[in-house]
């Protein structure tokens, strides 16, 4: 509940009454000290996400290495090649894959579907192969 309060009455020095704050439903809410409350704000704004931390625990480890410009070309060239593979197999299996439902060929429709997530993963794993000789240079 720290730092989420607005100051609703500001005392005298020579008032003897603590400072009121007001909490968003309105109801009065004592402190001792006004900076209590500034010095969790200040904190608040100087904490770090835990995703922040573990990033540079991470980089610290093992740092992240800087790909040249022919590298990224390569890497983007591959992608595309790679994505354009995929994606005719997907054309050609789906086809076949719909032929077999239609003829209501069960067993033909499932290892159709078996064997297009299988060459699927075949490819992203040459992909990604490729990807790290790139990178590795």
């Amino acid at each position: 509940m720290r730092g989420w309060f607005f100051h609703a009455q500001t005392p005298s020095r020579r008032d003897s009454t603590p400072d009121v704050w007001r909490a968003a439903s309105g109801s009065p809410v004592r402190y001792k000290s006004l900076e209590f409350v500034t010095h969790s704000a200040i904190d608040l704004t100087l904490m770090k996400s835990a995703y922040e931390l573990a990033m540079e625990r991470l980089n610290k480890d093992n740092p992240m290495a800087q790909l040249t410009a022919e590298q990224k070309d390569q890497i983007s060239e591959l992608d595309s090649k790679y994505a354009a593979k995929i994606a005719e197999k997907e054309i050609f299996l789906n086809g076949e894959i719909e032929k077999a439902l239609q003829a209501g060929e069960i067993e033909v429709y499932e290892s159709l579907k078996t064997q297009l997530a299988t060459e699927k993963k075949v490819l992203q794993e040459e992909l990604e192969e490729k990807k790290d000789r790139v990178r590795k240079g």
